[in-house]
């Protein structure tokens, strides 16, 4: 299929994102090939009366606001059940996330549509670190890939390094990569449902998750890419520093180390489950 005829539909899931939707929305739209449907989930903002001025004001946004705070897992879901079976290609993208330049969508769908890539069942970029408060990105990685240590550890690669040249790779196969921005084909993710419109697992609520879903991809055959040519902006909604997350998101991070070793039978476990003691019983 030409890369025009395909269709592109993109999920965002907010809670309370004021300070960043409107820039995410702005740069989705300005998009020299636009997606062809936006779907907001709302999880309990405080207020989301800022999400029906995006939507009036943008004909392809679909606003779904929910009555509770269901989890980044269960919200993309919702998303992803209007969009899996009449569009070839799903977009997840954080609210924190900025596409940076305006041909993103158009160089994914080229990129993804040349023949010899049509077992690459997810694709992403290079993102870069953004100051939201001072308007301007940091000048650090955020994450080029997400990998894993010899003892365990998953990590974005170069989070926190200064950008250079060290990750301008042309499209490069990686274990997994970050949730804040994943271009999908859908017929890849209809391979790996896990229920009925469940792409991702809803037991994970938050955290992890996006490695979860890199891995049944790989599982099932597809491949994951990293290239720098795509390049967003990410904020980040939770801090580098251990200190100033709650302890109820680390041990829901730990939690989910746990998930994900039980799943794909890892020998990993060990250095999960000392995770998970360390933050249930010693971590305050």
């Amino acid at each position: 299929m030409a890369p025009e005829q395909s269709r592109v539909g993109v999920v965002i899931v907010t809670h309370n994102s004021q300070p960043f939707i409107s820039t995410n929305v702005a740069c989705l739209m300005g998009q020299i090939r636009p997606p062809d449907a936006v779907i907001i989930v709302d999880s309990l903002s405080t207020d989301p009366e800022y999400l029906n001025h995006l939507r009036d004001r943008y004909g392809r946004i679909t606003l779904i606001l929910e009555s509770a705070n269901i989890g980044f897992c269960r919200a993309n879901n919702i998303g992803v059940q209007r969009l899996i079976d009449s569009y070839d290609y799903i977009l997840f993208l954080n609210p924190d996330a900025f596409l940076q330049s305006s041909d993103f969508i158009d160089k994914a769908l080229r990129y993804m549509e040349q023949p010899q890539n049509s077992r690459v069942g997810a694709l992403t970029g290079k993102l870069v670190g953004f100051d939201i408060s001072a308007g301007k990105p940091t000048g650090l990685i955020d994450s080029t890939g997400i990998f894993r240590t010899w003892y365990g550890r998953w990590y974005d690669r170069g989070q926190g390094q200064r950008l250079s040249s060290a990750f301008d790779e042309g499209p490069t196969e990686v274990p997994a990569i970050c949730g804040a921005l994943m271009f999908c084909r859908s017929k890849a993710l209809r391979e790996i449902l896990l229920g009925e419109g469940e792409i991702f697992d809803e037991n994970f609520f938050m955290y992890k998750e996006d490695i979860d879903l890199s891995l049944r991809l790989r599982g099932a055959g597809w491949t994951i890419i990293y290239s720098s040519s795509l390049v967003a902006c990410h904020c980040r909604g939770w801090s580098r520093d251990r200190a100033r997350m709650s302890n109820e998101a680390r041990l829901r991070s730990a939690r989910n180390d746990l998930r994900l070793c039980v799943r794909t039978r890892s020998p990993y476990v060990l250095y999960a489950l000392a995770k998970y003691a360390f933050v249930r019983w010693f971590e305050r």
